[in-house]
């Protein structure tokens, strides 16, 4: 044996455990009756799952063996943990890892096999890198052929949507255990694909996001991040417009960050990842703010931001916790419930998540234990200072969203973690909350909202600890106050206190402890207090009744509800009945034996003394009953029970009762209650057997449907009872709390966790004496029934419908309630459904109770008679449908029942999930949940085993059953029908296999050539194929053997005679069927074969020992056999599939198939195109014809179809290697340089080396792929070879393979092609006519295989499509061209060159004849010609193109088409054009002054494209596109005149004739509005902003945006308007600070107000979007903060408004402080001396313009106006006292009166809501002077 490392042996060996040397597995299981026998349980199943894994592979037998077993291994972990040892975990992961990474594998098998991988590698801690090592690339490779397929777009390959997640999720997991020189081997392999303009940069990051390894040890970080930190981290700082890929580098930083804490120096990045952090948050800034779109979509995910402010967390400097309060505080008023919109969500996310993660820091740091992993250096642990900043810089923003639109759910997730860490910040402010929302009944939302809060808390303020030790003092009067919430008038009130109710009594124990005050004197204050107040427990609990009783009282469905016989409450009312009884359950577990015996008396009471209506209050009695009966069984049935039995016998005496057809009310009452307390703890109620037998026996067979159906309730709880396995307590303290209080203290265990070791389970397993009473009970009442049905069934005995279902009832009741003690049905297996080498046997698991086999099987004999009965009733009375109801319901229960369901226990699963998150402490971990939890955990964990009998063996009598199922699921009534239809679905997934059993079986339905079958049968055998939402779908199961019979019979169903297609249902059953057979298609494997490296280490595996079966190895003879049986299964798969192929053609093919199933035939057909195996000639056949088929339909599926087909027969090119660096004659760069170098210049295009005759051609290296060469060269380059190594061009009819012969001559055939362009340019819809890449790839694999076989056909129709202008020709056109640019690509010189001397005359027609319809297709056109294509090879294209773009013959329209089109083909070749670029912009300068729209906007974006590549990024060199900068210095010399002017700027009018002078201003003018589209363009588009050079356009564009917001204004102040908007929200880098604000101080000194006032809005944006890069250079502040106060001084009233709305928000996001020089400086100014008023004449006009001395005054008035208005929702200590000296200028000259009312009015309006809590901050005479001020008169006035 070896010797496991430590981490194996995680908990010290516990008595009776031994120290075995295993995995741990699941704790819960040892805690289970049965412990003993699991140990031995599970190395039997685990030395069977490893021999018989081990074999199938080296049998190579991946299908059924391989799949069964390792469904079986998921299987046991689920059972067990992973509770192996050390190697078989590892073999187990290195098995996987070969079969997941099998490249041929079949995708469903590769899932199966990856979720398990991911399943066993889920905790990276135990298993280290010394273990185990993975390597990338395989993984690599996988997610390469997957998700970037290149074949998928074509329809040659289907996977699961799934997939995407699955692949990544796995990388993920095998992340850690990369080898050390994985990052370096990623570097070279990645970096060659970021070229920041190709969509490969997105490629490369999200592979870097995904693959690059982080939990290095630190020994490695050189092999690790520090190969790639600098670098990526340099890109992301510089990147300023927020491109796809930023999400993704912000994804890798944040793991970095958290697997690497305290060894990355993060603080010079702090200010601008907040900044970045910030921005992504999308919040509203300004009144008239335009958002870039890309800001939304392309956001950061909210989550990962967090995790890297956690993880950056903490250290010496404490920077990010600085900026961290800085970020609060500036959103924290976003957070008021007044505001709301599409960015709510994040924030509440960001509150929700970051609680959260510093919680896990914390447990990670201080809690868990120490594995392998990086720890954290003590230097960077979080202290206990900084969890407290960390909480207080957080606690405002999350009591200010308490009462948030969104609900509260995520602020008290967000509290339940701050209560962990600081309980004594964050209990007392929400109990502050919560006590007056108790106290109101005006506003339910407030108390919803406090409420969930405070259980959110709950556990944090009851255990008290260290911190808040006065925690517990609180919870007596909150429980007390929340009383009145059980309010029978609002029914979520009452939800949340119950639950509220709940939370606290779970974990307090409701004991009266204020004896022990008198016998102990070394208690603590707090606990002398708490003794004091348990007094009133007892009070609690009465009063709680009470009020539970009183809710019932109003919740009675009086006569109403007896009428109209609804059965079911509204969904409201379950959910309060729910709450009531488990909260009832709750408060009486937690009680001491005298409060609980007190309040048995009074719900005893209660009960007995009224009658109830058994539907809804009756429901609700009886379970308050229960909940009693379940605390204390013997005294409470000591009770109830003869009670009940006394007053139902008398109500019985007498005969005739037994006949009602109705039954006094009271009977029902008494039956039901009776039946609701015997669910308690079997050993119990044995004593009261007698009486209880009497009851059935004069109740089973009344005649009423209520009476006899509680009376069968009675009956299945009683068998339930005495065989169920079930804890019998849920107490928060093992042994209960019934001991004396000098033994025992109950406060010490307030909010106290259960103990794991000792959670002393009370179980309840069945004892002899009670299995023989349930026994007895099946022979009593069961037997009768059985043999009266067997009667009836044999026909000797007639009974009528109502006594049938009586029978039935009891049965059903009889075998639900011992389900347990039954042994399932026993018989043959079905054999030979699937062949295997290996055994595919099942394991039984033990569930607590040995079955005794000496009695009759009671499940057998059911089984026996319900067949028999079923048969005789669809014979003879198929319509007695309650019957079958019931008859479908016993099936099903025969079938799968053991004691629980499976649709109970995933709800179970669900709630526990949900109860155990709301009460968990994620701080210390480690399992720490209250014991209930535990005890309910454990029993999840038995009822688990119970269910797990799917992949059950296939017995004869399980087909037999299903058979009878399938009858049902044809039968005539629908609901019949979908109710077996359910239980059959359940059924196929429950039996290994029975699915290939059955499906002939449902396929006879639809045979063709039967008369016999009826509509409904007809019906019922499609859903059957259709399947569930969840289950087998028949119809689509991964099998060639099961398909090659499914879908034929589909298509072929269509003759039957039972369709009828104009039923609607039936049409629609058809259409849902082809559809969901397409969306779940995955491509089927063909392919079989196991590679010999999973053969080696499946040997290992089958020979590893403890736990082993004894089994003799493979003999070589079985081996051989085996590959021989893989080899044969994969021709017969590939006969099977052309098989398929053939069967569909036929059925296609019959001569009266309605078109519906034509279509369902092609559409299937078209699923089984594959890139491994060319499709059957005759399918080709097929698919080329119905390019002309009639439909259109299928017309396009046809095309997919063929583009496909060509795919699978194009030829392979052959590629060389190359050497770059020996082409250009530079050596390689040393450090990574980007952009233009010397050694990647031979790339570009260069119009005097241009290839143009065949010998140049041939000598080019021609690089087809734009990234290449860009960042660094691939470290294998590979190009096509040259021409005479490619495959023969111009091949004549006997060269070619059948299948192209076949295209070969449809295509050469005139007729056809004619028919062919006549369909393509027929119209789809109508302005919808959008160029199609399915065409597209029709017509280039065409020129691609054929090169110009097809020419001489098609070039007549080419020329007279190009000259017809509609929009579907000209589409048409434009695809076939495309297609033949495209398809070229290997063609030789001569071709090529007769080519583009047929195209470009075709294409200067097409661009003269261009329309607004069509323009769209011809970019598409060009751009898709020149997508990753060398530029050198379509000289013809760009040359042609380039000509004259401007030519202004066809008018403005024309010119702005072709620049689009233009614009189309050199986007698509990015840096590889630079001389092309030149020449434009050279060709474009002059024209810039266009006068049309629509040429100056495509001008715009053309510029753009031109000056995208210009970028400033880390190690980039300067580029030799044309360049920015020299750009800018032109053009502002022609705006020159613009700028000296002072006067306002007006938009230049044309005249009518369009001539006249036009002097410089008017030339700048429309320069101007042609640069505004440029650089609104830009906005979106390019990487980096060219900031310097845009700031010297700034004082323009200021002077020209207007002021309001006014949608008549003419287009160039509009531009100007949206242009700043845009510029302002752009992203500054901190050198560009001082030049920007350089700017904005010179503006602020224009004379034009319209440019000052601007000023002041685009300060406002800036600021926010770059608010810590501004806050980090305090010059930076100093200036923003003169230039505001100054600008409060100025003599435009607009101006000095404005300022004052900017300074209240920059002290209200804190940019700026509010402090004592401001708050002088504003005062002094209010003081200045207003001159005296002169007299006027009345006849004068008043002097307009403001003195100096009130505008000084009114500059003071504003600001202190500016201070209070910057905190809204608070009231600081400064406050009150400035709005006294507000007011005293209420009476000064306008404006200034008109601000203070404005003030005022604002504050009120802002504090009106917490006025009670913000009057406390006031002295009475402020508060005197503030009242007459808010309610005199002149404020309305």
């Amino acid at each position: 044996a070896t010797v496991t490392s430590s981490h194996y042996a995680v908990a010290p060996p516990r008595p009776g455990r031994g120290g075995s040397r295993r995995g741990k597995g699941i704790l819960y299981n040892k805690l289970l009756p049965y412990a003993e026998r699991l140990d031995a349980e599970s190395d039997l199943q685990l030395a069977q799952i490893k021999c018989n894994l081990g074999r199938a592979v080296q049998l190579r037998e991946l299908w059924p063996g391989a799949l069964f077993w390792t469904r079986k291994l998921s299987t046991y972990i689920r059972l067990y943990g992973k509770k192996f040892s050390k190697e078989d975990h590892v073999l187990f992961i290195k098995l996987l890892y070969e079969l997941v990474s099998i490249p041929k594998l079949e995708i469903s098998m590769m899932q199966g096999f990856a979720r398990l991988l991911i399943n066993l590698l889920k905790k990276k801690e135990v298993l280290s890198r010394d273990d185990l090592e993975l390597p990338w690339r395989p993984l690599y490779d996988m997610v390469e052929r997957i998700l970037h397929s290149k074949t998928e777009h074509l329809g040659l390959n289907w996977f699961p949507n799934s997939v995407e997640n699955i692949l990544k999720t796995l990388v993920k997991s095998c992340r850690p255990y990369f080898p050390a020189d994985a990052t370096a081997e990623m570097l070279e392999e990645w970096r060659p694909l970021m070229c920041p303009f190709d969509v490969t940069m997105q490629k490369a990051i999200t592979y870097f996001e995904i693959f690059l390894p982080t939990s290095l040890p630190p020994e490695l970080h050189h092999k690790g991040f520090k190969l790639w930190f600098d670098e990526l981290i340099g890109l992301w700082v510089s990147v300023q417009n927020l491109p796809q890929w930023e999400g993704h580098l912000v994804n890798l930083f944040a793991r970095l960050a958290t697997d690497n804490i305290g060894y990355i120096d993060w603080d010079p990045y702090v200010p601008k990842i907040f900044t970045r952090i910030l921005r992504s948050l999308n919040l509203p800034v300004g009144s008239s703010q335009v958002l870039v779109p890309r800001f939304l979509t392309n956001a950061y995910d909210t989550g990962h931001a967090i995790i890297w402010i956690t993880a950056m967390m903490g250290g010496p400097s404490k920077l990010v916790q600085k900026h961290l309060a800085g970020l609060f505080n500036s959103i924290s008023s976003f957070y008021h419930p007044s505001n709301n919109g599409c960015w709510l969500n994040k924030l509440m996310k960001l509150l929700q998540r970051l609680p959260d993660c510093v919680v896990r820091r914390l447990h990670h740091e201080r809690y868990k234990k120490p594995s392998w992993l990086t720890p954290v250096p003590d230097s960077h642990k979080l202290t206990d200072q900084d969890v407290t900043d960390f909480v207080q810089c957080i606690i405002q923003p999350v009591l200010l969203a308490m009462f948030s639109k969104t609900g509260s759910l995520e602020v008290a997730q967000a509290l339940q973690n701050l209560a962990l860490l600081r309980p004594e910040l964050v209990i007392p402010p929400v109990l502050e909350r919560t006590y007056p929302a108790l106290e109101t009944l005006t506003e339910p939302h407030q108390l919803t909202a406090t409420l969930s809060c405070v259980i959110g808390v709950a556990r944090s303020l009851v255990s008290g600890g260290r911190w808040f030790p006065e925690g517990p003092t609180y919870m007596l009067p909150l429980l007390m106050r929340a009383l009145p919430g059980v309010d029978p008038n609002d029914f979520s009130k009452c939800r949340i206190t119950f639950q509220f109710i709940a939370t606290f009594s779970t974990l307090v124990p409701l004991v009266d402890c204020s004896s022990v005050l008198q016998e102990r004197n070394d208690l603590t204050e707090v606990e002398r207090e708490l003794c004091s107040a348990t007094a009133e427990f007892e009070d609690f609990v009465l009063q709680f009744v009470d009020r539970c009783f009183g809710l019932i009282e109003s919740s009675t469905l009086e006569q109403t509800r007896e009428e109209t016989e609804t059965e079911k409450m509204t969904h409201l009312e379950s959910l309060v009945e729910l709450g009531l009884s488990s909260t009832f359950s709750t408060v009486l577990t937690q009680s001491s034996k005298d409060i609980f015996m007190v309040a048995l008396q009074k719900v005893f009471n209660f009960s007995t003394s009224h009658i109830f209506e058994t539907r809804v209050a009756g429901h609700m009695v009886a379970d308050m009953c229960h909940a009693a009966v379940k605390r204390c069984p013997e005294e409470s049935l000591k009770l109830f029970v003869p009670h009940c039995c006394s007053v139902i016998t008398q109500l019985t005496m007498n005969d005739d009762v037994l006949n009602d057809e109705e039954l006094d009310k009271e009977l029902l009452w008494n039956l039901q209650l009776l039946s609701e307390i015997t669910r308690v703890d079997g050993r119990k109620l044995l004593l009261y057997r007698e009486q209880l037998v009497k009851i059935l026996q004069r109740t089973l067979h009344l005649t009423c449907k209520q009476g006899y159906t509680l009376s069968c309730n009675l009956l299945h709880h009683l068998l339930l009872s005495t065989t169920l396995i079930y804890p019998t307590e849920y107490c928060s303290v093992p042994g209960g709390f019934d001991k004396p209080p000098s033994e025992y203290f109950p406060i010490k265990d307030w909010g106290k966790p259960g103990d794991l070791w000792n959670l002393g389970i009370q179980w309840h397993v069945p004892s002899s004496e009670e299995v023989s009473f349930a026994f007895y009970l099946l022979d009593s009442f069961l037997q009768p029934e059985l043999s009266k049905l067997q009667h009836c069934g044999d026909g000797k005995l007639e009974m009528s419908r109502g006594d049938i279902l009586q029978s039935l009832t009891i049965v059903h009741n009889c075998l639900i309630g011992s389900g347990n003690l039954l042994p399932p049905l026993k018989g043959e297996p079905v054999t030979n459904l699937v062949p295997s080498m290996v055994s595919l046997e099942e394991t039984k698991l033990y569930t607590g109770l040995e079955y005794d086999l000496s009695r009759e099987n009671h499940r057998e004999a059911i089984a026996r008679v319900i067949r028999k009965l079923l048969n005789h009733i669809l014979d003879n009375s198929e319509d007695d449908t309650k019957s079958l109801f019931l008859i479908i319901k016993i099936i099903r229960d025969l079938l799968q029942f053991q004691g629980s369901h499976k649709h109970e226990f995933d709800s179970r699963w669900k709630s526990f999930n949900l109860v155990k998150k709301a009460v968990e402490n994620q701080l210390h971990g480690k399992k720490q949940h209250i014991r209930a939890l535990l005890i309910d955990r454990v029993m999840l964990q038995h009822e688990l085993r119970t269910l797990t009998v799917e992949g059950c063996e296939y017995k004869k009598i399980h087909q037999d059953m299903i058979r009878d199922l399938l009858r049902l699921c044809t039968s005539s009534y629908s609901q019949v029908r979908n109710k077996a239809q359910q239980t059959f679905f359940a059924a196929l997934g429950a039996y290994n296999f029975c699915s290939r059993d059955v499906i002939p079986l449902v396929l006879e339905f639809l045979r063709p050539d039967r008369q016999d079958v009826t509509q409904q049968q007809f019906k019922g055998a499609l859903y059957c194929l259709l399947g569930n939402h969840s289950g087998v779908c028949l119809a689509n199961l991964h099998d060639w053997d099961c398909i090659v019979q499914t879908w034929p019979a589909i298509v072929s169903s269509g003759l039957s005679q039972a369709m009828s297609p104009e039923k609607p249902s039936i049409v629609r059953l058809f259409n849902d069927l082809a559809e969901k057979i397409c969306r779940q298609y995955e491509t089927i494997g063909l392919d079989f074969t196991i590679p010999k490296s999973c053969v080696a280490i499946a040997k290992l595996l089958q020979q590893s020992k403890n736990p082993s079966i004894n089994q003799i190895l493979l003999s070589p003879e079985k081996i051989k056999e085996g590959i021989k049986r893989q080899q044969e299964k994969n021709a017969d798969a590939i006969r099977t599939y052309e098989n398929l192929v053939d069967t569909l053609l036929d059925g296609v093919e019959q001569r009266n198939l309605p078109w519906k199933f034509e279509q369902i035939g092609v559409g299937l057909l078209s699923l089984l195109l594959r890139d491994d195996r060319v499709l059957p000639l005759r399918a080709i056949r097929f698919f080329v014809e119905n390019l002309n088929h009639d439909a259109i339909v299928v017309r396009k599926m046809a095309i997919s179809a063929v583009a496909g087909i060509l795919k699978q027969l194009k030829r392979t090119h052959k590629k060389l290697t190359i050497n770059p660096c020996e082409i250009s004659g530079y050596p390689k760069p040393t450090q990574i340089i980007a952009g233009d170098r010397p050694d990647n210049h031979w790339l570009h295009y260069d119009s005097k080396t241009i290839p143009r005759t065949k010998k140049e051609w041939e000598s080019s290296c021609f690089v087809e792929k734009t990234h290449w060469g860009y960042y660094t060269w691939p470290k294998n380059m590979v190009v096509y070879a040259g021409v005479e190594e490619q495959p023969k061009l111009g091949r004549s009819r006997e060269d070619m393979t059948e299948a192209e012969q076949i295209i070969f001559d449809h295509f050469s055939d005139p007729k056809f092609v004619e028919q062919l362009i006549t369909f393509l340019s027929l119209e789809d819809r109508k302005g919808k006519e959008k160029f199609n890449p399915r065409r597209f790839c029709l017509f280039k694999g065409l020129f691609r295989n054929f090169d110009d076989a097809f020419l001489p056909v098609l070039k007549p129709h080419l020329e007279r499509l190009v000259a017809d202008s509609h929009e579907s020709t000209q589409r048409c056109v434009a695809e076939i061209i495309a297609g033949l640019i495209g398809g070229s690509k290997h063609w030789t010189f001569e071709k090529v060159e007769k080519l583009w001397e047929l195209l470009c005359p075709l294409l200067r027609t097409a661009l003269s004849n261009i329309t607004v319809e069509t323009y769209d297709n011809w970019g598409a056109c060009i751009a898709t010609s020149c997508e990753s294509r060398d530029p050198r090879k379509l000289h013809w294209l760009f040359e042609l193109l380039l000509e004259s773009p401007l030519s202004g013959e066809g008018g403005s329209f024309v010119d702005a088409c072709r620049l689009y089109i233009l614009q189309g083909g050199l986007a698509q070749q990015e840096w590889r054009v630079p001389e092309l670029l030149h020449r434009l912009l050279k060709y474009l300068e002059p024209k810039l002054t266009q006068v049309y729209k629509n040429v100056r906007e495509r001008i715009g974006s053309v510029l753009t494209y031109i000056f995208m590549i210009d970028v400033s990024l880390p190690n980039t060199a300067p580029t030799t596109s044309p360049h920015v900068p020299e750009f800018t210095a032109r053009i502002l010399e022609k705006l020159k005149p613009l700028m000296d002017v002072d006067e306002e700027i007006q938009n230049h009018v044309m005249k009518e004739n369009g001539i006249g002078e036009e002097d410089e201003r008017t030339q700048g003018i429309k320069l101007l509005k042609t640069i505004l589209k440029w650089l609104m363009a830009s906005a979106g588009i390019s990487f980096s902003t060219a900031v310097t050079e845009q700031l010297q356009l700034l004082p323009l564009f200021f002077k020209i945006a207007p002021v309001e917001n006014d949608n008549s204004y003419d287009e160039l102040k509009r531009d100007a308007k949206l242009c700043l908007s845009l510029m302002s929200q752009g992203l500054l880098y901190p050198h560009q600070v001082p030049l920007v604000l350089q700017v904005l101080k010179q503006t602020a000194r224009s004379s034009s107000w319209h440019a000052r006032y601007t000023v002041l809005t685009y300060l406002q944006t800036m600021v926010f979007y770059n608010l810590f890069i501004f806050l980090n250079n305090e010059d930076a502040v100093k200036d923003i903060r003169w230039l505001v106060i100054s600008l409060l001084e100025d003599e435009q009233l607009e101006v000095r408004e404005m300022a004052a709305t900017t300074l209240s928000g920059l002290l209200q996001c804190n940019f700026l402080t509010m402090d004592s020089p401001m708050q002088i400086h504003f005062e002094q100014l209010c003081k200045t001396k207003l001159p005296k008023k002169r007299k006027r004449d009345p006849g004068s006009v008043g002097d307009t313009i403001p003195s100096a001395e009130l505008v000084q005054r009114h500059a003071g008035v504003l600001g202190l106006g500016a201070c209070v208005l910057s905190s809204p929702y608070n009231v600081p200590t400064w406050m009150p006292q400035l709005l006294v000296n507000l007011s005293a200028h209420l009476n000064d000259p306008q404006p200034i009166e008109t601000t203070v009312k404005k003030t005022l009015s604002n504050f009120r309006r802002t504090h009106h809501d917490n006025w009670q809590e913000h009057k406390q901050q006031f002295t009475d005479d402020q508060l005197l002077v503030l009242t007459d001020l808010l309610v005199s008169p002149c404020y309305y006035a």
